[in-house]
């Protein structure tokens, strides 16, 4: 039993030495396949790694070849481009020398001319001297041989002829002065029953300062001193830039602004009216709430002016006449205001026109326009028909138009129904009692005469007729005139002033020279 568990154990033991020696061959066998394998797969690898390289090569090869090509190119056009602009240069080099050539040879040719010219002028002027002494000789022996064949001298011969002329005309004198008497003495009794029959109908006052002033109310006495101002600064500043009368008197709670334009007396109404309720009153706000002012009464004006054109119902207009039409409130003509004339016109003319009829719209619109020149006799020179008449034939209106313009003052003859019908209407309008005062209108225009006489003087940057026409305010450009040539601005304009225009009593002209130096913090 042992011996066979022995043997037992012996086989086995031989059986497992067998089993552990074929697994190790067979181990032994596999490790050199998987070596095989991966020396297979790096050399794989590797010759992927060649091909790769190799293909980069290739590639930067390319690259490099076209890169240098369009470096080729690039520069080639480079120096094509130079050389044309080279070209271009010596091109126009040689444009500029023949043009240098010619405008050399051309001023030579002139200063030839000029020179011969000369030359022919003092030959011409002397020959005319010679002419001239000839012609006064023979002038000379005529009268010589005429007084000598008369028997008597030159001036004893003109006394002679004016006396029998004078002779002779003494009947056809008295004849005229005769009529001309006749027809005054006609005229003067029309003119006198007109007059008692305009002053008895309606009563027209003849004072010009109740259409002269407007009056700002103020809450406050004590708002007098704040618009004066510190040394007079501010009440300075308003007037300066306002272009009115300013008074501060004792009238409790209201000052009076004072001025012959209507328009100008309007904004500086407003003006001071905001600066009293903005409470804010000097220098630098004065002017800023001026400048909003005047842009407000732009807008006002052109708004008013189209309203009125389509309330007429006379079609399109250009704006700039529009404006004009609104600007008309702010005018006046003996007293009448210009806008309420105008749209009376309008009314009347197209009303006649229909019972005549013309074209209604045509008349109203040339009712409308025949005045339009008074909106622009403040700031241009000249009367209100020739300006009403340009201003009309730059925005392309109607004949009829520029013939009411002219007609309705006899500059021209009527030539249509719609224009007898203006100037018609416009008779109507003005004539009727208590619409006009001459007073008024004679005042203005002294006024404006005595604001362009100033205004005309160089260096004169702004000119204002204040205090009733008694004080005309001269603002000039402090870079063009200096304090000596103020002095003499002033004499000249008082001498001219004196010459040119009728007045009562006194003007004071006030020439103003003031520098000012504006600059911004950034």
């Amino acid at each position: 039993m042992l011996n066979e568990i022995l043997i037992g154990g012996s086989i086995a033991s031989v059986s497992g030495l067998v089993g552990f020696l074929i697994s190790k061959k067979i181990t032994s066998a596999n490790f050199d396949i998987y070596v095989e394998k991966a020396k297979a797969q790096a050399s794989a690898i590797e010759n992927e790694a060649q091909l790769l390289l190799y293909k980069a090569n290739i590639k930067s090869q390319e690259i490099e070849l076209e890169a240098t090509k369009l470096y080729e190119n690039a520069k080639e056009r480079a120096k094509a481009d130079l050389v044309q602009r080279e070209d271009d240069v010596a091109k126009k080099e040689q444009t500029f020398k023949r043009y240098k050539q010619n405008e050399e040879r051309r001023l030579q040719d002139e200063v030839a001319t000029l020179k011969a010219r000369q030359v022919d002028l003092k030959r011409n002027e002397k020959s005319l001297g010679l002419l001239k002494k000839r012609y006064e000789e023979k002038i000379d022996e005529a009268l010589s041989a005429v007084e000598h064949c008369a028997g008597m001298t030159k001036e004893e011969a003109k006394t002679l002829l004016l006396q029998k002329v004078e002779e002779k005309s003494r009947a056809e004198i008295a004849h005229v002065v005769r009529r001309y008497e006749n027809q005054a003495r006609e005229e003067a009794k029309k003119r006198a029953n007109y007059i008692l029959a305009q002053a008895t109908s309606r009563f027209a006052g003849e004072f010009a300062a109740e259409r002269l002033t407007n009056l700002v109310y103020l809450s406050d006495d004590e708002l007098k001193g704040r618009i004066i101002g510190k040394e007079g600064r501010n009440i300075k500043t308003l007037e300066t830039l306002l272009g009115v009368d300013i008074i501060i008197d004792d009238t409790p709670n209201a000052i009076l602004v004072s001025s012959f334009n209507l328009y100008r007396r309007a904004i500086a109404t407003k003006t001071l009216e905001l600066l009293i309720q903005d409470g804010r009153i000097q220098p630098a706000r004065i002017e800023e709430i001026y400048s909003k002012v005047c842009d407000e009464f732009e807008a006002e004006t052109l708004s008013e002016g189209e309203e009125i054109v389509i309330d007429l119902d006379i079609g399109v207009m250009h704006p700039e006449l529009v404006k004009l039409i609104g600007k008309l409130r702010y005018r006046a003509s003996y007293g009448q205001n210009a806008l309420a004339h105008t749209l009376e016109v309008a009314h009347l003319a197209g009303m006649m026109a229909a019972e005549m009829g013309g074209d209604i719209r045509l008349a109203k619109r040339a009712g409308l326009l025949h005045d339009i020149g008074k909106a622009l006799t403040h700031e241009h020179e000249g009367n209100h028909v020739d300006l009403g008449a340009q201003i009309c034939n730059r925005y392309n209106e109607h004949s009829v138009v520029i013939n009411a313009i002219y007609a309705h003052h006899g500059h021209e003859e009527i030539n249509s129904i719609e224009c007898g019908a203006v100037c018609a209407a416009d008779a109507l309008s003005a004539a009727r009692p208590g619409a006009r005062r001459e007073v008024l209108e004679s005042f203005l225009k002294r006024v404006t005469a005595i604001e362009e006489i100033a205004s005309e003087h160089t260096g004169v940057k702004q000119a204002y007729a204040i205090n009733a026409g008694r004080e005309v305010r001269v603002i000039v450009n402090a870079s063009l005139i200096n304090d000596d040539e103020s002095i003499l601005l002033a004499k000249e304009i008082a001498k001219e002033i004196e010459e040119k225009v009728q007045y009562p009593g006194d003007i004071k002209v006030n020439v103003i020279r003031e520098s000012r130096a504006v600059e911004f913090a950034r």
